[in-house]
């Protein structure tokens, strides 16, 4: 069982790949534009609300489905597996925290977003602030975020995974996968985006469990997972270190605050401050809840991605723990040459974890199947992520330039958008290849840590405390850029030493994990807000009106026939107002236990 299979990491795994397999993958891809045709057809996509917005007519379903596949990208498979098979299951903690960011945009945030009659997420900062220089700041730092962590980590993890698999070349499979990604995104809007993003998450949850179901049997079942874990040490070791064992706390969530790799202070604090940012303010997220048919619609698509969100664990993070026992060779490689021979990365190939079990485990057709899934995976938060980053370029920049500009001039230019962030990423690749691909995930945790923080800050007290002002919410961003970006610089210019390698960075990056950074980072911001509000004067009334927690006017809108109006009513039945309320609480119930099983 624990036979050596370094060399399929290097031989040509396309000899693997039958004829099964093809048709499944071209059958998959060919039902996916499908569908994507079919509900572009359906949407009324000639409009701004309807292109941005899917026309608001979505029901929950397809929100939730759509919530869990942007999330769950081929970067986050790989990356899940990866820190998974290097460090256990603390990883976990990332998904399950979602849970309660997810009901917060539901019973929170989204009724303020809808009230102020929104599409995007800076575009709210500039009517509940006024001035303009916030919405430009916003809409600029979450293109490049855009750019940096989510298109190139995806494009990179999906482009391995192709290699791993099937052999081909990392540029043309990229290319590939851009082209019919881009096309139905720049075609549909986000109707095709949320239709295709369901589909996607059936198949990946299937596939994934089929998955988890055969790495489980071939090593005997649950119960030998931790004692195999520990065991899982690679032949060739760096003498006299500890890297290649594993760790002794694999088994638990909870780690150590000091001395922890995923602390728990970290993983309950600044994990809960990261999380807002990305389920309760990031465009990619909170457009997908503005497109519901109504605030119940909202709610429900929150409860079903949090559902959905408790799977990783178990047929993402322990399957990779699994690769680790099964190959530890390639998967836990320290030695630099081994690993750099392995996977082409000196720093270790925890990241071909997941590819690997597809390719070793899964039979002829399924095979086919989970390469599609991923290829899914990658295109589903693709399309996600072009969508959004063209509708925050539209709405938010263009307009600006061009205050008279059409509806048939917004739709074009939100089109030509999605075509040039399809080539910045293509450019960005090698950029991405060269750097360290030691743990994808914890990479983008880590700039995520440095950049969002500040952002929370300024939402939670823009939705939450009316005397909050321009002012203040603009230096407070200023001052927490400032501190994140100086944290980043010195993360690139003394990068995680290798093993071996005594650790001689400042002790700013070794005492102070990326984690906790993020609650300072966050503490920071606030009080600069706070302390210049206090300082200036108080937002005019009219500023307020439907733009925070405590402003909302409660009554529905009075029926104008304007669309406007319309997609500004936050009202629902008592009935399926109290069918949310009751799943929430159990949702809650099943997560708290969860976590004190695994802590």
């Amino acid at each position: 069982m624990m036979e050596d299979n370094s060399t399929a990491g290097a031989v040509t795994p396309s000899q693997q790949f039958s004829i099964a397999d093809i048709v499944v993958v071209v059958a998959y891809f060919s039902l996916n534009f499908g569908v994507g045709i079919w509900s572009s057809c359906r949407a009324n996509r000639n409009t701004v609300s309807g292109y941005f917005l899917a026309g608001r007519d979505m029901a929950w379903w397809p929100i939730g489905a759509s919530l869990f596949a942007s999330s769950e990208s081929s970067g986050l498979f790989l990356g899940l597996a990866g820190t998974g098979a290097a460090g256990g299951i603390a990883v976990a903690g990332f998904e399950w925290n979602a849970t309660y960011a997810l009901l917060a945009l539901a019973w929170m945030f989204v009724p303020v977003y809808i009230s102020s009659g929104i599409v995007t997420m800076p575009e709210y900062l500039q009517r509940r602030f006024g001035g303009e220089r916030i919405r430009m700041y916003l809409s600029s730092l979450s293109l490049l975020l855009s750019i940096f962590t989510k298109i190139s980590t995806d494009l990179y993890s999906g482009a391995l995974f192709v290699q791993v698999c099937l052999g081909w070349d990392l540029y043309l499979s990229t290319v590939l996968m851009l082209v019919v990604t881009g096309l139905y995104t720049i075609a549909g809007g986000l109707a095709a985006v949320i239709y295709t993003d369901a589909l996607q998450t059936l198949i990946m949850v299937l596939g994934a469990i089929v998955l988890a179901v055969k790495a489980f049997n071939k090593i005997g079942g649950y119960s030998n997972l931790e004692e195999a874990y520990l065991k899982a040490v690679p032949s060739k070791i760096v003498p006299n270190t500890t890297c290649h064992l594993p760790r002794a706390d694999a088994m638990h969530l909870f780690r150590d605050p000091v001395s922890g790799d995923l602390p728990w202070t970290g993983m309950t604090f600044g994990l809960s401050i990261m999380a807002t940012w990305y389920w309760c303010t990031d465009q990619v997220i909170v457009q997908r809840s503005l497109s519901a048919k109504s605030l119940s619609h909202a709610k429900a698509g929150s409860i079903l991605a949090s559902y959905l969100k408790m799977l990783p664990l178990f047929v993402i993070i322990m399957p990779g723990m699994i690769s680790r026992i099964l190959y530890p060779d390639t998967v836990a490689c320290v030695d630099p040459e081994e690993c750099t021979r392995v996977c082409g990365a000196a720093v270790g190939c925890s990241n071909i974890a997941y590819p690997k079990l597809v390719v070793e485990l899964m039979p002829s057709g399924l095979r086919g199947l989970m390469i599609a899934v991923m290829m899914a995976a990658l295109m589903s938060s693709l399309t996600s992520i072009f969508n959004s980053s063209s509708t925050l370029f539209t709405m938010d920049i263009w307009r600006k330039l061009r205050p008279r500009a059409g509806d048939q001039e917004l739709l074009f230019v939100g089109r030509v958008v999605t075509v040039v962030l399809v080539v910045l990423s293509v450019i960005w690749i090698p950029i991405l290849q060269s750097s360290s691909g030691g743990q994808l995930y914890v990479y983008i945790q880590a700039v995520t840590s440095y950049l969002a923080p500040p952002v929370t800050a300024v939402f939670v007290l823009a939705v939450f405390w009316p005397r909050a002002n321009e002012l203040g919410a603009f230096w407070g961003l200023m001052a927490g850029l400032a501190l994140g970006l100086a944290r980043m610089g010195l993360e690139l210019a003394h990068p995680t030493p290798r093993c071996g390698v005594p650790d001689q960075r400042p002790w700013l990056l070794t005492d102070i994990h990326y984690l906790h950074f993020a609650v300072l980072l966050a503490a920071a911001t606030a009080t600069v807000v706070v302390g210049v509000t206090l300082l200036t004067p108080l937002p005019p009334p009219a500023q307020l009106k439907d733009l925070t927690w405590w402003t909302l006017s409660r009554e529905p809108p009075q029926p104008s026939g304007s669309l406007a109006m319309d997609l500004k009513d936050t009202t629902e039945s008592l009935f399926w107002s109290n069918v949310c309320g009751i799943n929430a609480i159990v949702l809650m119930c099943i997560n708290i236990f969860c976590y004190a099983y695994f802590a």
